[in-house]
């Protein structure tokens, strides 16, 4: 068998072909020292040997009773294909080309200890094939059955959990054309060694775990195509998107840091985030310039550097049934014109953000009536209305055209520094079938948000879509920060976010202090418990600071000031889980959270030993100063810091000395 290694910062992937050259194979994946090796031992019966081998892609054809990556079809319905082993080509990664009818290559490329993958498919035939299937990429996992997910739904998402399959097929999903509540496009195992999957991919999707009868786990990873699949014209070739997979010697808080060290790396490198105030929360639809200046003159004397106007500042929008479309400053909500409103707030100190949902159409808005055609839609029948709201045909090149000029026209000509995309309905509408609807949909998004990028970037971007619906790799990768849940209640807020930082680094991760009560638990905890909550991500702030009393501001002056002081740390530094909390260690400073999540003894009214929590990622070697104590490394990673008295959450900062 001919092989190759890619080496990552910590761990390390070798890949095969054998001398037969039918297909690739795993032949190690895990730590440089200690590569777990992935072999089939015995005689296969009843199946091809494909089908018990490690494969990387598995073409049908090649592969038959075990699942396969590849299904393609020609015009006579033969779907059975047997590419051969052509080439390897080494530059910036690896390159293992297969050729037949059609010609395959499957492309790998490792960025710190996170190996990407994806696959082209190219027709080398005289006629039409059409693809069914089209996964891009099959990781072998060395060891382990039991897979962990995040699922949810609107307000709670990122909910953790598990499965084990001693054998058998678990698949998660969305064919909403959107990443979706539902699921996140994440699949992970536990253990010693930490394995995980995630897709890159903002549309319809699919991920599957298959622990196959000789005990082998294989995870899936790919977008979904209409019923019609994906035609290729002789001479055509398609690409996927980048599926990537971690592993991690440091268990599940270590494949965590992978990712984020990843995601970090595909940033624009733009992680000091400033503090803003979003006036949704306070005022809803009821947008008056006077009011929102008054409640942006509260929030710069606390500390905040960024004032967002959020939905209903254009004509048509007093509810949630109009305006979507008609993307012209409402002149009744800012008499003096959104440049004035814009001038007002510099003067108190402030940047200027907005909100806008480019893809969604009101049925009343003056765009649906002078573009219907632009309205996505199937043939024959009506389309479907979510939230009082059509989806635009992004499939169409001149929709795309629409978007960014509507876009580009707002940023060019106001002072707008912070912008918050929304998206706040799936995508359930075929449209034309003839058409790859949700590949189209998807590049053309992101080809918007690379303009953005490149024509302003100074624009700070937040991807939204009712809450937690947009968040992969695809927009981790496109976007500055990300919203993960419209549900801001300091308990339910927690459990969201401690699922978010499994996959996706805190620099994505914005989070505001509000008022909201829980959705799910509703028990009441101090403004410092949603500070401390907040400021584990992208601060920042939701409530109505017009009927808070000057003990609250006070406290949010105290805790702005706090966070600007180590926000950069959060951004960028490594992240490690806690018994009580989550600490994120730089080179120097760690900044540690606590939260009292129980009933707890938060009124301290009862006899109580302090609770002790030990701390990670130190060098026990080195002395350290917590508050006014000085602690060796040794000590705090061991015995810990003390989590006692009435305070139901703490921030301690802890800075080396040595």
């Amino acid at each position: 068998m001919r092989t190759w290694t890619l080496r990552g910062t910590t761990t390390s992937y070798v890949v095969g072909v054998p001398s037969h050259g039918q297909w690739a194979q795993l032949v190690a994946w895990g730590p440089h020292e200690g590569l777990a090796p992935v072999e089939i031992v015995g005689t296969e019966h009843f199946v091809p040997r494909a089908d018990v081998e490690p494969l990387e892609y598995a073409v049908r054809g090649v592969r038959y009773t075990a699942p396969v990556d590849l299904v393609v079809s020609d015009p006579r319905g033969a779907d059975e294909f047997r590419p051969v082993f052509v080439d390897a080509r080494e530059d910036d990664g690896l390159e293992l080309e297969f050729g037949d009818t059609i010609r395959l290559i499957l492309h790998y490329r490792m960025v710190g200890d996170v190996l990407e993958r994806w696959v082209t498919v190219q027709n080398d035939g005289t006629d039409e094939l059409t693809l069914h299937r089209h996964d891009s990429a099959g990781f072998v996992v060395p060891g382990g059955n039991t897979v962990k997910y995040l699922w949810g739904e609107w307000n709670s998402e990122f909910q953790q959990a598990s499965v084990t399959m001693p054998r058998g097929r678990f698949t998660i999903g969305s064919a909403q054309g959107i990443t979706g509540h539902s699921y996140s496009p994440f699949l992970a195992t536990d253990g010693d060694v930490a394995y995980g999957v995630q897709l890159a991919w903002s549309g319809s999707w699919e991920m599957s775990a298959d622990v196959d009868t000789t005990g082998l786990l294989r995870i899936q990873a790919g977008r979904v195509s209409s019923s019609r699949g994906i035609v290729l014209a002789p001479g055509e070739t398609w690409e996927s998107p980048k599926a990537v997979g971690a592993c991690s010697a440091e268990g599940a808080d270590g494949l965590a840091r992978a990712f984020h060290e990843y995601e970090r790396a595909a940033s624009r490198g733009r992680r000091t985030p400033r503090v803003l105030y979003n006036s949704w929360f306070a005022t809803e639809f009821d947008i008056r310039a006077e009011h929102q200046l008054e409640l942006a003159r509260r929030a710069a004397s606390i500390g905040v550097e960024t004032f967002v106007v959020d939905d209903g500042w254009f004509v048509g929008r007093s509810d949630d049934t109009g305006g979507l479309g008609d993307w012209d400053v409402d002149p009744v909500k800012f008499p003096d014109g959104l440049d004035g409103f814009i001038t007002r707030l510099g003067e108190v100190g402030l940047d200027f953000g907005l909100w806008i949902e480019p893809e969604s159409v009101s049925p009343k808005a003056q765009l649906a009536q002078e573009h219907p055609e632009w309205i996505l839609r199937t043939d024959r029948l009506e389309p479907v209305l979510v939230r009082n709201q059509l989806l635009l045909d992004l499939s169409r090149d001149e929709v795309r055209e629409f978007i960014w000029d509507t876009l580009d026209r707002l940023l060019s000509t106001y002072d707008i520094k912070y912008l918050k995309w929304d998206a706040n309905r799936p995508r359930l509408d075929s449209g034309d079938q003839r058409r790859d609807l949700d590949g189209r949909v998807v590049t053309n998004l992101y080809a918007i948000l690379d303009r953005l990028r490149e024509r302003h970037p100074s624009v700070y971007v937040e991807g939204c879509a009712g809450g937690g619906a947009r968040v992969d790799l695809g927009m981790a990768s496109r976007v500055d920060t990300l919203w993960p849940s419209d549900n801001t209640a300091p308990l339910d807020r927690l459990r969201i976010q401690e699922g978010f930082r499994t996959g996706f680094a805190p620099h994505l991760m914005s989070s505001w202090v509000t008022d909201a009560v829980g959705t799910h638990d509703g028990r009441e905890r101090s403004l410092d418990f949603r500070f401390h909550v907040a400021m584990a991500g992208v601060l920042g702030i939701g409530a109505d600071l017009s009927r808070w009393n000057d003990e609250q501001l006070k406290t949010a002056t105290r805790h702005i000031e706090q966070y600007k002081g180590f926000r950069e740390l959060i951004a960028d530094s490594k992240v490690y889980g806690l018994a009580a909390g989550v600490q994120y260690v730089g080179a120097a400073r760690s900044v540690v959270f606590l939260w009292e999540t129980g009933v707890g003894n938060v009124r301290g009214t009862l006899p109580t030993r302090p609770r002790r929590v030990p701390l990670a990622g130190l060098d026990p070697a080195k002395n350290y100063r917590v508050g006014s104590e000085t602690c060796s490394g040794s000590y705090l990673l061991q015995v810990g810091v003390a989590f006692d008295g009435p305070a139901d959450s703490q921030c301690l900062i802890v800075e080396a000395l040595d």
